[in-house]
């Protein structure tokens, strides 16, 4: 397995733009990474094929069609002016332990959602190897996180389903689990945090936990694989 150096610069680009802005809120940071996604996937379908995201051409996003409700996606492909597939990305940066339910349990329903109405959804999950926990009315870290093989239990259970029996299930998930290079002082808060990655040159790289083994319908650490299977997917319907 080798991994991707466009992508893990597009990784490295998007955590700038947080730290640039300060917020998770900021769509800045999605520009960068949804931006890359979208310009392989676009080079790898070829003409006769439109995608739409955020940071790539009109930088717009288009709504797909589901079972119950319509959904604006991160990433979404047309042919002939038609939805035909979407990839939802998510890149977790802090305080995942308060969230990691909630996360799992919303790509568990906009899957369900999308696929009930008969198009592909994959799921793009990238999230730091080490992450703060702040106390948000304070801006103090509290801890920090480690994206542990008890985090990555769910998804291995998600791994082993069937996404033809189950809606619920994407069409293939990706879970990139990278290291950022910690600061090299003691930041102790979420200020403190942030200028430290606004001031200091830092890389980006795979990280080098260990996991259970996944089973097909989930990737762990290979982009390249993923995009692969999203292409293929895509060209065969």
């Amino acid at each position: 397995m080798f991994p991707d150096d466009g992508f893990l610069q597009a990784i490295h680009r998007s955590f700038e733009l947080f730290v640039l802005s300060g917020t998770s809120r900021s769509t800045m940071k999605l520009d960068a990474l949804h931006g890359f996604i979208a310009q392989d996937l676009a080079n790898r379908l070829g003409e006769g094929f439109k995608v739409w995201a955020k940071g790539f051409e009109e930088s717009k996003e288009k709504t797909m069609p589901g079972r119950y409700y319509h959904k604006t996606v991160d990433i979404s492909v047309e042919k002939d002016e038609k939805p035909v597939a979407g990839i939802a990305v998510k890149f977790v940066m802090q305080n995942y332990s308060q969230n990691s339910v909630n996360y799992f349990e919303n790509m568990l329903g906009e899957t369900a959602n999308i696929r009930s109405g008969q198009l592909p959804y994959f799921q793009l999950f990238i999230i730091l190897d080490k992450l703060p926990y702040y106390d948000r009315k304070k801006g103090i870290i509290k801890k920090w996180e480690t994206f542990s093989a008890h985090n990555l239990r769910k998804y291995a259970v998600l791994s082993k389903d069937n996404p033809e029996a189950f809606f619920h299930t994407p069409n293939k998930t990706l879970i990139y689990v990278v290291h950022i290079d910690e600061p090299k002082k003691e930041v102790t808060t979420k200020t403190a945090y942030m200028d430290y990655y606004k001031t200091h040159k830092f890389g980006v790289s795979l990280s080098t936990a260990e996991y259970e083994e996944l089973g097909h319908s989930v990737i762990l650490n290979d982009y390249g694989a993923f995009m692969d299977k999203v292409y293929h997917a895509i060209m065969a319907m």
